[in-house]
């Protein structure tokens, strides 16, 4: 497999490097559900900080294959990585570098490919790796205030712009919430079409409209259906929910739906 073959020549060419403390890696490694679509997900670990400095990131980068390009993740948070792409074969490999002191914390325990005098190992041994769950409370505060956003995109004609919101919440509210739901880290949208139950995931796809008013109405109100359902079935009951602000959004939107109903 060629994510194999890539992993074992970086780490041969990162052990020769007396910078390098280490090399681990994360992600579908872990769980050995590498397949042809796969990416690597590398942490690297050096004595001196490199992070800092793009143009030593990508000096690093390219000595590990057919370097093609390669830009940091600021976009997702974390400059700290760069997103590489490699050819002969043509592959997505992440690496995000780090000095020892900031392997912790993390969300997740990587697999150790190198280890100089097993300073990794004993560094990661200090606490465990713990992904991120949704916060309840910081979800329903802003959830209501989220539909009334979509509805005033569709009354004016914004379709497109509803589209690109529907995603935002399918990616921060109800994938990760499904995947709680079927005991699996929130990781929002990711695999949702293998790792959750057949009837959620249908309820999921509920919410993908077509570009058109009524459509996008119709799953504007799907994706309230499952929101509410699914905050029965997994928050906590302190959670306190925002039931005021629910209602005028929900009268609002009725006034909406009449609307366009009557227009058809």
């Amino acid at each position: 497999m060629i994510q194999k073959r890539f992993a074992e020549n970086a780490t041969e060419v990162l052990r020769s490097d007396d910078n390098v403390i280490g090399l681990a890696i994360g992600g579908s490694w872990l769980t050995n559900e590498i397949d042809a679509y796969s990416d690597l997900d590398f942490t690297l670990i050096t004595k001196t900080k490199i992070s800092d400095d793009k143009d030593k990131m990508i000096e690093v980068a390219k000595r590990l294959g057919n370097f093609l390009s390669g830009f940091t993740g600021e976009h997702v948070g974390e400059p700290r990585v760069l997103i590489c792409l490699y050819d002969n074969p043509l592959l997505h490999v992440d690496i995000k570098f780090v000095t020892l002191k900031e392997l912790n914390p993390r969300v997740e325990t990587p697999h150790i490919l190198f280890d100089r005098e097993n300073q990794v190992k004993k560094e990661l041994e200090k606490s465990d790796g713990n992904w991120p769950s949704p916060n309840y409370q910081w979800i329903e505060d802003r959830f209501w205030t989220w539909i009334h956003y979509s509805l005033l995109k569709i009354g004016r004609g914004e379709y497109l712009e509803a589209f690109d919101f529907f995603a935002f919440l399918r990616m921060v509210v109800l994938g990760p919430l499904l995947h709680m739901k079927n005991g699996n880290l929130p990781r929002a949208v990711r695999k949702v079409e293998f790792d959750i139950d057949k009837n959620d995931f249908d309820d999921l796809k509920s919410t993908i409209p077509r570009y058109e008013k009524k459509s996008l109405l119709e799953s504007l109100r799907n994706t309230v259906i499952l929101y509410q359902n699914l905050r029965k079935d997994i928050f906590d009951p302190q959670i306190e929910l925002q039931l005021n602000t629910e209602r005028k959004v929900m009268e609002y939107f009725d006034k909406i739906e009449k609307e366009v109903l009557k227009g058809i």
